[in-house]
């Protein structure tokens, strides 16, 4: 059984995540708060990947990192270490575990890497400045270490639109700026955490084995449609 060590499974997509792929994988999961599920194929770490050392463990071939930040503020109203924040969390902590496990990875030629975008990299948005800059810097790290670690390891990274998890909590607050948002999606539909859990769970199974590098869109349509 393939292991999958998952950043930020407690809540949210990476929980998700893990109702989906547990039965498939051996899955060890990395955040600050453990999820409400036991299970024999999962263990669990209290880990903080940005100031803790990152645990080592034998025979992973699969790292999906899923923390990500959702700091929404005119330009005026950031300061630096809002965008150093949103950096440190959406980059360098995935560069500080894929860095753990980047040889390991190398030694197994099904090994793959998913990462979490945004779709305000593609379309521009007010108010996204700092988490934008940040998830840029994603896409740019998963084209790059798809370069890099070719033919071994694969790259990729799905792009959400706005997805009802517990970090959007407070801009899908009531029904009215639930509709409001609804309205920007030619499909007319907010993402479901299950739904982007679905891409992750296939980019990293051997249905994908030919998909890397790519930057891929789960967003009802807002990066490429106008109607």
């Amino acid at each position: 059984m393939d292991k999958l060590l998952i950043v930020g499974g407690s809540s949210g997509i990476g929980r998700s995540i893990i109702d989906l792929v547990i039965e498939k994988y051996q899955v060890i999961n990395l955040s600050r708060s453990e999820p409400d599920l036991q299970h024999d194929h999962l263990e669990h770490h209290k880990v903080d990947v940005l100031s803790d050392d990152i645990p080592k463990f034998e025979n992973v071939s699969k790292i999906i990192y899923c923390p990500g930040t959702i700091n929404l503020k005119p330009i005026n109203s950031l300061k630096e270490e809002d965008f150093l924040h949103d950096f440190k969390v959406n980059v360098l902590g995935a560069v500080r575990v894929i860095k753990t496990y980047a040889r390991d990875l190398k030694r197994n030629d099904r090994s793959s890497i998913v990462l979490f975008s945004t779709v305000a990299v593609k379309q521009g948005m007010p108010f996204h400045s700092s988490v934008a800059a940040a998830k840029a810097g994603v896409e740019g790290l998963t084209k790059s270490l798809a370069a890099e670690f070719a033919p071994h390891i694969r790259v990729n990274c799905v792009a959400p639109s706005m997805t009802n998890t517990p970090l959007a909590s407070n801009i899908l607050k009531n029904e009215k700026a639930i509709n409001r948002i609804k309205d920007r999606h030619p499909l007319q539909r907010i993402m479901e955490a299950e739904d982007i859990a679905k891409m992750a769970a296939f980019l990293i199974s051997d249905d994908a084995k030919a998909i890397t590098g790519q930057i891929i869109g789960i967003d009802a349509g807002l990066s490429t449609l106008k109607l």
